[in-house]
């Protein structure tokens, strides 16, 4: 009797240590803005490799993806594309406050398929009938299509194009709309028109002062795993992650900086 009850002592003793040693995560999901979409597949299996730990991510509209967030969608980190979504969470008590990061500056194209005999060089172009379609994401709830109206309205031609005018429900989608030759031109992120096929011109930033897509992250109060998903964004923000926000474009902030 005392050598089965050590046995099973001894058992529940190395099922103890078991689970100590554990990791405190199984993975990490991360709704992302769609301009993110290139750089965070780069970022995420780097980060994986390093800690061990799975990223998942949700890739859609910020509008849309705090939308979600705010119902109690299971998210451990909200990386979004206007600082604006952020702060409203963060008010409403459902983001953690000392985690909000702003970590990068996006900026607006005019892209057109590398095919295409169409090549504006700048904005004002667009008012050209030969763009019988122009594509731009949903300005109702996608921060680049909020910048991209403001940058047709800007430039005076918003009344000539609005008719002309086709929705996608955020930037990698709008992207595909033109890429697949439904439109003949698309305002979209210059993080996904670097990586593209396609012939682009920056629009100047000047253009959308409004709305100067100032990207900030945060963590969700509910995360299971906030250990985890604050060693994501110190890489994000780190030596590793850096150098690829540069590559798709983006402005990145000083690493001291806080919002």
């Amino acid at each position: 009797m005392l050598r089965r009850w050590c046995s099973f002592l001894i058992t529940m003793l190395l099922l103890m240590a078991c689970s100590i040693n554990q990791p405190d995560t199984t993975s990490l999901t991360i709704a992302a803005a769609a301009d993110l979409t290139p750089a965070f597949n780069e970022i995420g299996p780097l980060f994986t490799a390093k800690t061990g730990v799975p990223v998942v991510f949700n890739f859609g509209s910020t509008g849309q993806l705090a939308q979600q967030i705010e119902r109690g969608a299971p998210v451990d980190i909200f990386y979004a594309a206007n600082r604006s979504f952020i702060e409203d969470l963060e008010k409403k008590q459902i983001v953690d406050p000392s985690s909000l990061m702003v970590y990068a500056q996006g900026r607006i194209t005019i892209w057109t398929r590398a095919d295409s005999a169409l090549q504006p060089q700048q904005i004002s172009d667009l008012i050209d009938p030969a763009y019988k379609r122009i594509a731009i994401a949903n300005p109702e709830h996608a921060p680049y299509g909020q910048a991209a109206r403001e940058a047709l309205e800007r430039a005076g031609i918003w009344d000539e194009v609005q008719d002309r005018l086709v929705f996608g429900e955020n930037v990698a989608q709008t992207l595909t709309i033109a890429d697949t030759g439904n439109v003949e031109v698309a305002i979209v992120a210059l993080s996904l028109s670097i990586q593209s096929n396609g012939h682009w011109v920056l629009i100047p930033a000047e253009l959308h002062p409004d709305h100067p897509l100032i990207q900030m992250a945060g963590m969700v109060r509910s995360s299971r795993y906030p250990t985890a998903g604050r060693q994501f964004m110190e890489f994000v923000n780190g030596p590793e992650g850096r150098p690829i926000m540069e590559k798709y474009g983006f402005v990145l902030p000083a690493i001291s900086e806080t919002p």
